[in-house]
C-alpha cells in the first residue's frame, strides 16, 4: 500500500515507479488525493502492463494494480 495523499505529481508516480521497480508486485494498491494522480499513474501503470481499477470516496482515490 502506498499512501501519496497530500502529494502533488510527479511525486505519487516516482513513488509507484520506485515500488515497481524494487518488487514488481502483482498487485498495489495506492492512495491519492486528486484526479492528475489517478490519470497520471494509470497512464504509467497501463506502460507497465497493470490493469487499474479506482475507487472514489469523496476527495480520495485508491488505485489498485493487477498484473
Amino acid at each position: 500500500m502506498i499512501d501519496a495523499r497530500g502529494l502533488s505529481c510527479p511525486m505519487p508516480v516516482v513513488m509507484v515507479q520506485n515500488e515497481v521497480k524494487k518488487n514488481a508486485p502483482a498487485e498495489l494498491s495506492v492512495m491519492v488525493d486528486n484526479r492528475v494522480a489517478v490519470e497520471n499513474i494509470t497512464r504509467y501503470a497501463t506502460l507497465q502492463h497493470y490493469t487499474v481499477s479506482v475507487a472514489e470516496n469523496g476527495e480520495e482515490f485508491t488505485l489498485t494494480l493487477r498484473k
